[in-house]
């Protein structure tokens, strides 16, 4: 009787610890079971709607990356005044990031169009591997701002590098895509957005 009265009590302890041990392993569950939800969704995640489009874009007061140059000439900071009265694609980059490096080429591309004004935001990167990408792959842009704490890209709405941004040249954000561009997403989301933003300017 006395082992029996003793045994008892532990049962509930006990099944107090398979609770708490199986908690983990629950959360996880669940977690996976949204992500695949998502996956399976068939949502593009380029497609992620932004509450700042048709909104004014956020301020940008952001210090220059010491060391980049364009034309032999110091790379300007990056600030609101830098984007003021000019059409502007603004590439939120880092150097760590692969997606980046493989959409760097259309980047530059799209700085050889005298159209666009193209600025960066340098995304929580050290100023060495910044300028070394740069170095390596060449500097499409007008202004670039260091972003070391990812402050301006959360008053941005980035989700994660690389994102752009087609802001008009009265500040108003036009469109915005999450993740690399290439040829297709350039000619087919991009450059229409251009072509209606400079009709708008013209009429």
């Amino acid at each position: 009787m006395s082992e029996t009265a003793a045994e008892k009590p532990a049962q509930p302890s006990r099944l107090r610890r398979i609770i708490v041990a199986l908690i983990p392993l629950a959360v996880f569950v669940a977690l996976a079971a949204i992500f695949l939800t998502q996956l399976l969704s068939g949502k593009d995640i380029s497609a992620l709607p932004s509450a700042l489009i048709g909104r004014p874009a956020p301020e940008l007061k952001l210090a220059a990356l010491d060391g980049a140059v364009s034309g032999g000439k110091p790379v300007p900071a990056l600030t609101t005044a830098a984007i003021r009265g000019k059409l502007t694609l603004v590439n939120v980059w880092a150097s760590w990031c692969i997606p980046c490096r493989e959409e760097h080429p259309v980047i530059l591309g799209l700085s050889r169009d005298d159209r666009l004004n193209i600025v960066g935001i340098n995304y929580k990167d050290r100023p060495d591997a910044a300028l070394g990408f740069l170095g390596e792959l060449g500097n499409p842009f007008k202004a670039i701002g260091v972003d070391p704490k990812g402050a301006a890209a959360i008053d941005w709405g980035v989700y994660g590098v690389p994102e752009s941004f087609l802001v008009s040249p009265s500040g108003v954000i036009l469109y915005k895509h999450v993740g690399p561009f290439d040829d297709n997403s350039v000619q087919n989301e991009l450059l229409p957005e251009v072509e209606k933003a400079l009709g708008k300017a013209k009429s």
